[in-house]
This record gives C-alpha cells, structure tokens and sequence, in this order.
C-alpha cells in the first residue's frame, strides 16, 4: 500500500506540528502527584521529539509512543537510542482511534499536535478510559486567541480543521468530558517556527520538483505554503494552546 504523501512531506522532520522541549518541560512541570515510575502513553508522537524529552524530564517514567505511520516510530527508536532512553520508551503502531490498551493502564496521557485527527471531544472521550484515578492528559490543540479573526484566518481554518474554537469552549468542553482543568497556555511563536514551519519550508523546496505531475502532492504543497503564509500573517489571531486536564472521578 502506498504510504499518503501527507506523510512522506514530513518524514525527517523535528516535529510533524508546532511545539518546542521547553513547552514540554513547561507543561510536565504542572503535573503533581505522580507515583514514583509513572506510565506514559505518548499518542500520536511522530518522531517523537516530545517523547524523548519526557523521558529526559522524567527520568522515572516509562513511555509508550503510538502513531499510525512506521517510518515515523522508527526514527523515534533511532533518536531514542542517540539520547539513551530507549530503554524506556516502547513504540507501539496503533491508529489514536483504537488504541489497543487496557483501561486504566496509563498515568498520563501525551498528545501534542494530535488530537484533531479525532476531534478535540471524541479525543478527551475515547480516552479517558485510558487513564488511572487522578491521571492527566496533556495535549496541544488550535484554538482561536480572538473572537473576531480576519477573513483569511477564518478562511482557512474553515477549509483545514472547522472545530477550531476558542480556549474558554475547550475548557468547558473539557470539564464536560470529566476533567479539571489544571492550567492552560500558549505557545510562543517560536514553537511554530523553530522545529516546524521552518524545516518544512526547506523540505518542501526539495518536494516540489519530485513530486511535479502530481496533482494531489502538489495540492497539498500548495496547501501547507498557504497555512504557513496565513500563520506569518495572522498568527496572532490563532494557536496552539497547551491544556493540562486531570481526570474526575
């Protein structure tokens, strides 16, 4: 089966979304309470930037990484055994829709960048069975900073992710899904650039020509080269916002 050029395009990358290690730390930093060697479940990791990370920032924990495409696991246990933490990171091929996992089996939940692929409710639903007593998911989701975006930031978001919504309706989305709501906070500009827009942008240039005649590949060059021109634009108006959630009982 011929893998989706969705992927191909952000093969090799630091990241396959905007974040960065020091939002990782930042976030991991607001977690209490955890047993001495916690579990983690990293879904969605990509390459896993933010898995190694977790690792390094918890030197206790154990990791289970998941994502839907091989290559993509496979640099993570290249980059896992670089910074010697393999040993504590398993990777795992698994959809986020069926993750193969007992319930009750994780401390914390990881999904930076991940989350819309299911939708920001059925995400915070489907997994939260996932969780112990008293366990987190922490997750990165799009979120409108204004109640009054610009046409071309609308526009956009209506063709690529319409469920974009406000922070404030997330956490009350969140509550309703039976979590509290720790904290929340956004990231800086650098996450999107510094590991994300600016790689691609290189990668993208050395696709283009590959991929000439192919008008799926070349749509979705085209489409990525506009999400990065209406982010330079209009990136104030929009982001990602890190949520800190800890399962009610």
């Amino acid at each position: 089966m011929e893998t989706p050029f969705i992927f191909t395009m952000h093969e090799g990358l630091p990241r396959q979304g905007p974040g960065s290690n020091a939002c990782t730390r930042k976030a991991f930093s607001m977690l209490a309470d955890l047993p001495a060697r916690p579990e983690l479940l990293d879904i969605g990791c990509g390459t896993g930037m933010q898995a190694i990370e977790l690792a390094r920032t918890c030197p206790g924990c154990r990791i289970t990484a998941t994502d839907v495409h091989q290559p993509y696991l496979d640099d993570l246990a290249r980059s896992a055994a670089s910074a010697g933490v393999d040993n504590r990171i398993t990777t795992v091929r698994a959809s986020m829709d069926d993750l193969p996992f007992p319930d009750a089996s994780f401390d914390v939940l990881w999904a930076e960048g991940s989350i819309f692929i299911v939708g920001f409710q059925e995400g915070l639903a489907s997994w939260r069975r996932l969780l112990r007593p008293g366990g987190y998911l922490c997750l990165t989701e799009a979120a409108w900073f204004t109640e009054h975006p610009s046409p071309e930031a609308a526009a956009f978001w209506n063709d690529c992710y319409p469920a974009i919504t406000t922070v404030a309706a997330n956490r009350a989305t969140a509550k309703d899904a039976g979590y509290e709501v720790v904290a929340t906070f956004p990231l800086p500009a650098s996450a999107w650039w510094d590991d994300y827009y600016t790689p691609i942008t290189k990668r993208l240039a050395d696709l283009r020509s590959k991929v000439a005649g192919n008008p799926e590949a070349e749509a979705l060059i085209e489409f990525e080269e506009r999400e990065i021109a209406v982010y330079r634009e209009h990136g104030s108006e929009y982001g990602y916002e890190f949520f800190i959630l800890r399962k009610k009982e």
